[in-house]
């Protein structure tokens, strides 16, 4: 999986990858002819008291090291582009995928997890490749243009590079052995850990009010206590391969001084080959270490690019059509639903079962019902965020299924249950719905949601960087306005988008009674010709629908009027009875 994610993001920066080969061959060769070089002048320089051969020698080992500098930073620059654009794509193509994701799809892999995998997932790749460039490429290059070298100082101290490796490669394989568990963990934690946290920070709230500081406090130290627990024994591991390596280059020198010593007493080897067979031997170690840590690296990669694989590799069910259909006409459009059928994954019974109406074009229809009866999940089909189980849900007699994601946007405008507003602006959050919407249509829209006169009076900010009215500023999730002002702002970027069908899912539970009213007359006279679906808890919201339908247990069990279903449907006058304050006789 690693290998797949890595070649998949890779193509674009085959020419620099082509460059890093060339210039660390380089660096490489400048770096093992510069021992044989240094041999030269101790055995034909220095033992002969030839200054002027050391001088020449000398210079050209100048030169091969200004190469060989060169080259490296030249290597270092070019891998550094390709990890860092590899690293941009990978995290492209994650969120790329989990924005085509359904609610399903979200739910199953969750926030926390998506997060992590789009971030500390990726920088785990990111650096495997930078390391890779610059060090796995190096490596075997080295290892055996160092051996080659090494034999051809002194073939009879050979032996010394037979034993040494193999033992540093053995050590660092037991190491990885104990390091893949232990690295999948740690992925594990940190998801662990960014839920607690996310959850913490989204429902502050809630933890203020019921005063649970202590138990959230415990919570995270709970969680932070596994992540380091984890951490520590990679430590521990991390801590035992650096002595171990120490170790085994140490006894190398010393291996070699020793033995060569007895050869250069016997007149086998001169001082200087004996001395370029001992650097070429810490080439070699080096060499194997500094691939032992990129093989400490691995692990962790391979389980992070796992992880991205998981989210590239799902397919989002609600997928695009082959060849989207077309909505033809303008005004409102007709929304149909024929026998829908809708069940959550893994739910015992569905949440709509044979549902059936027509919300007509220029006309208002109603939804009410008591909670869990299923409304908003009967209108997040509409606009495709869910697909139904089983039947048909059609815009203009085409099923959603056939359409674009694109068309269905333009055409259904749904003002969610939950407002959600993003950080910046409020004249970008309007924009929403239309990029290209000029002030005065902001303005407008902001008059029939009922938000023009808090908006205007709005300042956030101070002296030179205050902003009021539209250039104001709305935190994330619009967290700095209240309930009734979110619904109204969210409203209103609804109305700038001006779509065909308007759907209200709950969208005015935060508004008063007057400002209800003043909010559906304006609606009223916007959104003449549209097709409008409101879902509603409040009786007063809906008594003027052309047609209301009432759900219960996902059926709907009454169609009509007001007047109509007083007389005709038992639940709904109980919904009306309910919302009737009796006052007592004076």
């Amino acid at each position: 999986m690693l290998w797949t994610v890595i070649r998949d993001h890779a193509r674009p920066y085959r020419a620099h990858v082509a460059a890093v080969l060339v210039l660390q061959l380089a660096t490489v060769l400048a770096t093992l002819y510069l021992p044989s070089l240094n041999a030269d002048i101790i055995d034909r320089g220095v033992a002969t008291g030839d200054t002027g051969y050391i001088w020449r020698v000398g210079g050209i080992m100048l030169i091969v090291a200004i190469v060989q500098v060169i080259t490296a930073i030249a290597a270092v620059w070019f891998g550094a582009r390709v990890a860092m654009g590899i690293g941009r794509d990978v995290r492209r193509s994650v969120y790329s995928r989990v924005d085509r994701f359904s609610t399903e799809e979200l739910g199953r892999f969750g926030a926390p997890t998506l997060i992590t995998r789009a971030t500390n997932d990726v920088q785990q790749v990111q650096m495997l490749v930078l390391m890779a460039l610059n060090i796995m490429v190096m490596v075997p290059i080295m290892s055996i243009g160092g051996i080659v070298m090494a034999i051809r100082e002194d073939p009879g101290l050979s032996w010394l590079v037979w034993v040494a490796v193999p033992v540093l490669v053995l050590i660092v394989g037991v190491l990885i052995r104990e390091l893949m568990p232990l690295f999948q963990r740690m992925q594990d934690n940190i998801d662990a850990i960014n839920g607690v946290m996310r959850e913490q920070i989204m429902g502050i709230r809630v933890v203020r009010a019921f005063v649970r500081e202590r138990h959230e406090e415990q919570r995270f130290t709970d969680a932070n206590a596994v992540l380091t627990d984890t951490s520590v024994r990679i430590g521990r591991l991390f801590v035992i391969m650096g002595p171990a390596i120490t170790i085994v280059l140490h006894l190398a020198t010393a291996a070699v001084l020793w033995f060569g010593g007895h050869r250069v007493d016997q007149g086998l080897v001169e001082v200087g080959s004996l001395t370029a067979f001992m650097q070429y031997l810490l080439q070699i170690l080096m060499a194997v270490m500094m691939g032992t840590f990129m093989f400490m690296m691995f692990p962790r990669a391979i389980i992070s690019a796992r992880r991205i694989g998981e989210v590239l590799r799902t397919a989002p069910t609600l997928a695009e059509p082959a060849r989207p259909a077309a909505l033809a006409g303008a005004g409102g459009a007709s929304v149909e639903f024929r026998d829908v059928t809708f069940s959550y994954p893994g739910a015992e019974a569905p949440v709509l079962d044979g549902v059936s109406f027509t919300a007509e074009a220029g006309r208002t229809t109603a939804i009410i019902g008591s909670t869990g009866s299923g409304k908003t999940s009967l209108i997040s089909l509409i606009p495709r965020l869910h697909d139904a189980t089983a039947g048909q849900v059609l815009l203009d007699g085409v099923p959603v299924t056939e359409l674009s994601r694109s068309t269905i946007s333009r055409t259904v405008g749904l003002v969610p249950q939950r407002p959600y507003l993003f950080s910046g602006t409020i004249a970008e959050n309007l924009r929403f719905g239309d990029p290209t919407a000029d002030d005065d249509r902001l303005r407008q829209a902001l008059e029939v949601a009922q938000a023009s006169e808090f908006v205007e009076g709005r300042t956030t900010g101070e002296g030179d960087s205050a902003r009021t009215g539209l250039e104001s500023a709305i935190s994330q999730g619009g967290t700095n306005v209240s309930g009734g002002q979110r619904q109204r702002l969210c409203i209103a970027r609804t109305l700038v988008a001006r779509p065909r069908v308007f759907v209200f899912d709950d969208s005015f539970s935060a508004l008063d009674v007057a400002t209800d009213a003043a909010v559906r007359a304006g609606l009223a006279e916007h959104t003449q010709g549209a097709t409008t679906i409101i879902v509603a808890q409040r009786i007063s919201t809906i008594t003027s629908a052309d047609q209301i339908l009432v759900l219960e247990q996902g059926r709907v069990v009454g169609r009509g009027t007001h007047e109509e279903l007083l007389e005709t449907s038992p639940t709904y006058r109980e919904i009306v009875d309910s919302q009737i304050t009796v006052e007592d006789p004076a």
